[in-house]
């Protein structure tokens, strides 16, 4: 089995998921859907984008993915894109963030459960 092998339906997947988020970030302004919903799926979003190219079992991508994301909301903590000079970047500021949130720690955890289950569903289905 290759490890690197190009899958459609997740890269459609992935680049759906990006669209989503940029309009989520471009004219969501409430209290709900930017801050939380917008977390959810941007691990399910990078999910998506390895599954894309790299044929690695789910459970290791998921685990990947999850370990991912609590890195970079610990480098919030951390004030990381100060650390490095980045504070004036837009840009940076929007990719790694700069405010930490055990909030988007949960969110998270809830996209990358949400991956197993539907991971699971298909496997199960797939069986039939």
């Amino acid at each position: 089995m290759a490890m690197f092998k190009f899958n459609i339906r997740y890269f459609i997947i992935a680049l759906l998921l990006f669209i989503t988020e940029v309009l989520i970030g471009v004219y969501m302004h409430d209290a709900f859907i930017r801050p939380y919903g917008g977390d959810v799926l941007i691990g399910i979003l990078i999910y998506c984008f390895v599954k894309s190219f790299a044929n690695i079992p789910v459970k290791h991508t998921i685990l990947a993915v999850l370990v991912f994301c609590y890195l970079i909301e610990t480098l919030q903590y951390f004030h990381f894109v100060n650390l490095v000079g980045l504070q004036n970047s837009r840009l940076a500021c929007i990719v790694l963030g700069t405010s930490f949130s055990w909030g988007d720690m949960v969110c998270y955890t809830v996209g990358m459960s949400f991956v197993m289950v539907l991971e699971r569903s298909k496997q199960v289905l797939t069986r039939f």
